[in-house]
This record gives structure tokens, C-alpha cells and sequence, in this order.
């Protein structure tokens, strides 16, 4: 079995703004959610392997989930965020107005075809994370589950190729733990 789990909150989270692949660190707030993640985790009993995106939100509440369970989290980079281009760093309100509606909302609905101005599409990045998802079934153990510790898009993009609908408008909640 693979348990997703999206990073804790960021002032990026907070603030609505990109935060593409950039080094972006948990907040407070966002320590807090992953030590009651790495909680949840422990207490499952079932959780034998963690693999994490390299991003350093991601790394930061893998290694809180390490100190807790002693699971070492192994990095796969086709786990990393959408490569969000010219839209990193930006507010979402700040690419609305220059961009318009219709971009954003194209974003936001995952659309294959799409990415940000010298990003990259929603179907180049679901192709690296299924690749990564490939590698991390093949190492499955067979006796337990392996979370994946990543990013909203991910999970969303993951969702609706695994089971056919996501929440493609819907953020998933930082911390939010999810079977795949």
C-alpha cells in the first residue's frame, strides 16, 4: 500500500503563492501540522518505508516523520512539485490580474497541455511522477505500507490518473494523508 502525504503548511500555503519547485521551508504552523503527521504515522503501525520529494517542505516533514518513527525517507525527484516557471514566487492574485482568469483557472484545473510561462505541462509532470510511483512500487515491501511524502498537485494528478476523478479544483490540505 502507498500513503500520500502532502508537506505541512508554508508562508507560501499562507499567503496564496506560487511555490513551484523553489526552496521554500515549513512555517510554524506547518512544523506543528507534520509533528501530528508524523503522529498519525506512528501510531498506523503499518508504515515500514518513506519515500519524499526533494523539495525542502517535503524534506522538512519527512525528517520530523523520521524523528517520530526512525524511518529514514529515501528522496525521489519525479516526486518535486509543478515546475511552476515565471509564475514562482508570485501571488496567485498577482498572476490573475496579469494573466487572466482563464490561465489561472486553467492551472487549477490540471489541463495536460498546460503550464505556467517557462514551465512545465501538467502531462510532462504526471509522466515523471508516474515514473516515480513506478520505482516505488517495484521496492514495495510486502509487509507494509510506503508513504509518499509530496506535494498537492502531485496527489491530485495521481488521483485522477489512479482513479479516474480528483479533486481538480479542490486543494488537497497540508498534512492531509491519503491511500492510493
Amino acid at each position: 500500500m502507498i500513503l500520500l502525504a502532502r508537506h505541512g503548511r508554508t508562508a507560501y500555503n499562507a499567503e496564496g503563492r506560487f511555490q513551484g519547485q523553489g526552496p521554500v521551508p515549513l512555517d510554524a504552523h506547518g512544523r506543528e501540522q507534520a509533528f501530528a503527521l508524523a503522529d498519525v504515522v506512528a501510531a498506523r503501525g503499518d508504515v515500514v518505508r518513506m519515500v519524499a520529494s526533494p523539495l525542502t517542505r517535503a524534506m522538512e516533514t519527512a525528517a520530523i516523520i523520521a524523528a517520530r518513527t526512525g524511518l529514514a525517507p529515501e528522496v525521489d525527484p519525479g516526486l518535486a512539485e509543478t515546475h511552476t516557471g515565471d509564475w514562482t514566487d508570485r501571488t496567485y492574485a498577482d498572476v490573475i490580474a496579469a494573466e487572466g482568469e482563464e490561465a489561472y483557472a486553467r492551472f487549477r484545473r490540471l489541463e495536460p497541455d498546460f503550464g505556467a510561462p517557462g514551465g512545465e505541462t501538467f502531462a510532462a509532470q504526471l509522466d515523471r511522477v508516474l515514473a516515480a510511483i513506478d520505482r516505488i512500487r517495484a521496492a514495495a515491501p510486502a509487509d507494509g505500507a510506503t508513504l509518499v511524502v509530496c506535494h498537492g498537485n502531485v496527489i491530485r494528478l495521481l488521483l485522477r490518473h489512479e482513479r479516474g476523478v480528483a479533486p481538480a479544483h479542490e486543494d488537497i490540505d497540508n498534512t492531509h494523508l491519503e491511500a492510493l
